[in-house]
C-alpha cells in the first residue's frame, strides 16, 4: 500500500466554534434526534474538554467531556458514520480516558442508547460497566428509549 506523499497522518486537535458547521454535519449524520449548534456552542463557552480526529485534514469525528467535583461525565461521542469500523471511536475514548486520569478524576461517566449495542461493547472493552438505567432518557420514534449510565473507575494518581 502506497501513501499519497501529501497525505498526513491521523490527529487530535482541540474543538473550536469554527469546527462546528462539520461537527454538526457530522451529528446529523448519526443521530435521529442530534444535538443542537447552542448544545455544542455552551460547552464549548464553558471550557469542557472538546476534542477532533482528523485525518488528511478531514473532520471524522469528537469527543466531549464535562469536569466536575472529582468527576468526569463523557457527554457525546460520534464519528462520522461513513467513517465508523476504522478505530476512531476507540481513539477519541482512549483520549478522554487518558485526559481524566491526567486531571486525577475519580470516575468517568456516561450514557448510552439501551439500543446501541455497539457503543456499550466499545465502553465495556475499555473498562466501563453499567451502573445504572436513565428511562425513558432519549427521545425514540414513538416515544422515549432508556439510557443504560456506564462509569469507569479511574485509579488514583496513574496517568
Amino acid at each position: 500500500m502506497s501513501v499519497a506523499p501529501d497525505a498526513s497522518p491521523p490527529f487530535l486537535r482541540r474543538m473550536t466554534e469554527d469546527d462546528l458547521p462539520r461537527v454538526l454535519a457530522i451529528e446529523r449524520a448519526a443521530y435521529e434526534f442530534p444535538w443542537s449548534e447552542t448544545i455544542f456552542r455552551d460547552c464549548l463557552k464553558v471550557g469542557y474538554p472538546a476534542w477532533l480526529y482528523v485525518d488528511d485534514g478531514v473532520v471524522h469525528g469528537y469527543v466531549i467531556m464535562s469536569v466536575g467535583a472529582g468527576e468526569g461525565h463523557l457527554l457525546n461521542l460520534c464519528v462520522d458514520p461513513v467513517s465508523q469500523g476504522r478505530g476512531i471511536g476507540t481513539v477519541l475514548l482512549c483520549t478522554m480516558i487518558k485526559m481524566a486520569r491526567i486531571l486525577r478524576l475519580s470516575r468517568l461517566f456516561l450514557e448510552v442508547r439501551e439500543s446501541n449495542r455497539h457503543a456499550q461493547r466499545l465502553y465495556r472493552r475499555h473498562g466501563f460497566r453499567e451502573v445504572g438505567r436513565r428511562r425513558r432518557y432519549y427521545p425514540a420514534r414513538g416515544g422515549r428509549e432508556d439510557a443504560l449510565v456506564m462509569a469507569l473507575a479511574l485509579e488514583k494518581g496513574r496517568k
